[in-house]
This record gives structure tokens, sequence and C-alpha cells, in this order.
């Protein structure tokens, strides 16, 4: 893959997979802004998943409305990093409309891998709420998958040499 112009790279999977980790250190080494996509949910989003609710798909119409237009908006300026599970192919058209050529990576991980990471963090989507992200989760076909046994740097390193940065 070349690297497109202004690019708006998604880093996805389920909760708890290191999509801001990742996030955070690809626009590090690429100089594009990096955006989670967990500060643009409305707050009744993270109060029902505080409460241990699963969020449905009309739950997340509004929240991946907003992305997507955030996406817009960069890809006419520099181009950006985005952090968000779209955990579902209808998700993701949703946030790939008006962008040329979104990039897809998918951080792919093993449940209890995954759940054991959750227990050691603090965030409003509680550990017993991962089951339903596996549940919902379509993998993407299209994406650059990384297995996140390797360590962050490692991930990163992947993610440039695949596009060829």
């Amino acid at each position: 893959m070349s690297f497109p112009t202004n690019p708006v790279i998604y880093v996805t999977g389920v909760s708890g997979s290191g999509k801001t980790t990742i996030g955070k250190l690809l626009s590090l080494k690429t100089a594009l802004p990096f955006f989670d996509a967990d500060d643009f949910h409305p707050a009744a989003n993270k109060e029902k998943m505080k409460a241990g609710h699963a969020l449905t798909d009309d739950d997340r119409a509004q929240w991946l409305q907003r992305l997507n237009s955030l996406a817009v908006e960069q890809s006419k300026l520099k181009g950006a990093v985005i952090a968000c599970s779209a955990l579902k192919e209808k998700y993701r058209t949703v946030l790939a409309k008006g962008i040329a050529k979104p990039v897809w990576i998918f951080l792919n991980g093993e449940y209890d891998l995954i759940r054991q990471r959750m227990k050691q963090r603090d965030h409003y989507m509680p550990v017993a709420l991962l089951r339903s992200q596996f549940e919902d989760l379509e993998v993407p076909s299209s994406a650059f998958t990384v297995d996140i046994k390797n360590d962050p740097g490692k991930i990163v390193d992947l993610i440039l040499e695949y596009l060829k940065l």
C-alpha cells in the first residue's frame, strides 16, 4: 500500500485491544492528529456502558455520523489517526463515507488476553461488556490485521511498514 494524501487511518478492534495506545504512537510517527472515538460518545452512551449495558446500533448511529464528519473534515486538512472500534461492516461503511481511501488497521487479539488488559485499566467500559464486543465483531476483510501479542512499538512498526513509511 502507498501512503495516501491526507490519510484517514482508523485503528480498530474491540474494547481493550490497544486502539488508543497504538493510535497515539502512530500519530507521533506520522505527525497526523489523533482522535479517540470514545471522546465523541454522547454522555448517554457512556452512562449506558458504565451501567453494564451494551450499545445498540441505534445508540451508535449519531456517534458514527459524528466521527465520519470529523474524518471528512480532517481528510481536507492533514488527515488523521482515529481510534474507533468499528465493530461491524455497516459501521465502517458510515465511517468511510466521503473519504477517498480510508486506511483500516485491525488490532486482533484473543478474548482472554484482552479481558486481562481491561481488568488493569480505569475506563467506563466494564470488562463484563467485552463478550458483547466479540459477539458484534465482524472481522474486517479489507484491513491490515496486526496481532496484539506484539508490543506496541512493534505493532506501529508493522503498520508503518504496511503504509510504506
